[in-house]
């Protein structure tokens, strides 16, 4: 049987949507200013880049640069995290996709295999899993031990990367889902008490509807819920059309990425709901499980998305009334 990751893709031309969204991230990246702003970002080893280091290259204020960045985040190419005193960002994975290869540069040492090369060294890796684990280490003090930190930041990694297109946003990724997977086990174990409710959305890739849920209830709730989102067997990238649906209706997923079910995410949940993959999901007593019964929007037209968009937000927004109403 032939190798199906073997075989030529297909081009296909780009619906009005998709043409007018591409359109207007063109817009936006074609000043000067922001151009190299996403050059630097998207080549940068760490996978992202503080405002701080990101201001140092040009001559214009902070303010300034934030100003640029704000718009590149608001064309879905950007998006900011904050941490301690500082904004940090990182490309989305459709910016990866579309624009990595055009503005990377590269050098007689490093030619195109450059991201392949540094990736694949051990050395580097082992440093950057290091420092991640070092700054890990010292938010969860006192709570776990620094190799309990350690195991986890290493697993986290493995189980990215072995389904990663884009290896070079692989740290970033990374020491996000660690620390997500930190904070839950956390709460599972007793070590955290969460003053809100917790949800998890699990479907089987969570390209689609897993990503659909957890965005809807995100917006409607705040941070008066803490949701979370997996799939039992995730895919590399959340699907281009659930992203262009969601934008649709005002919900931004150009930062999300798949991530695999692990078990502590399971068991810091207070509220489990599992669509299509419901034999995946450990039992836990004390939980609550729902199943709904969605059809997968992975890989169809954008109308079929919509459609399914549709039902998942009334699904969520059924739950949200449940979770928010005073007992």
């Amino acid at each position: 049987m032939s190798n199906p990751s073997l075989r030529p893709s297909v081009m296909m031309p780009l619906s009005r949507e998709d043409a007018e969204r591409r359109a207007a991230q063109l817009g936006v990246v074609a000043d000067p200013t922001r151009l190299r702003l996403m050059s630097l970002v998207l080549t940068h080893p760490a996978g992202e880049a503080s405002v701080g280091q990101l201001a140092a290259e040009f001559t214009q204020s902070p303010t300034a640069i934030s100003q640029q960045l704000r718009l590149l985040c608001e064309a879905d190419l950007l998006t900011r995290e904050r941490r301690q005193s500082s904004n940090y960002y990182r490309p989305t994975h459709h910016a990866v996709e579309q624009l990595a290869t055009l503005l990377g540069v590269e050098t007689p040492e490093q030619g195109p295999a450059r991201e392949s090369t540094v990736d694949l060294s051990a050395a580097v890796v082992d440093r950057q899993l290091e420092r991640i684990s070092d700054q890990l280490a010292t938010r969860f003090t006192g709570v776990f031990s620094p190799a309990t930190v350690r195991r986890y930041v290493g697993e986290s990694y493995t189980m990215l990367a072995d389904r990663s297109r884009v290896r070079r946003f692989l740290p970033s990724l990374t020491a996000s889902f660690a620390a997500e997977r930190l904070a839950a086990l956390a709460k599972a174990q007793g070590k955290a008490r969460g003053s809100v409710p917790e949800v998890l959305f699990v479907c089987v890739r969570n390209a689609g509807r897993s990503q659909m849920a957890a965005g809807f209830l995100n917006q409607l709730a705040g941070d008066r819920v803490l949701v979370r989102s997996a799939g039992s067997l995730p895919v590399a990238l959340v699907d281009a059309n659930v992203v262009t649906a969601m934008d649709e209706v005002g919900v931004h997923l150009g930062g999300a990425y798949p991530k695999p079910l692990s078990d502590e995410i399971v068991r810091a949940a207070d509220v489990v709901v599992t669509m299509g993959c419901g034999d995946a999901c450990p039992v836990y007593p004390g939980k609550r499980y729902l199943d709904w019964p969605v059809e997968d929007p992975e890989n169809r037209p954008l109308p079929v998305v919509r459609r399914i968009r549709d039902e998942i937000d009334q699904q969520v927004r059924d739950l949200a009334a449940e979770l928010l109403t005073p007992a």
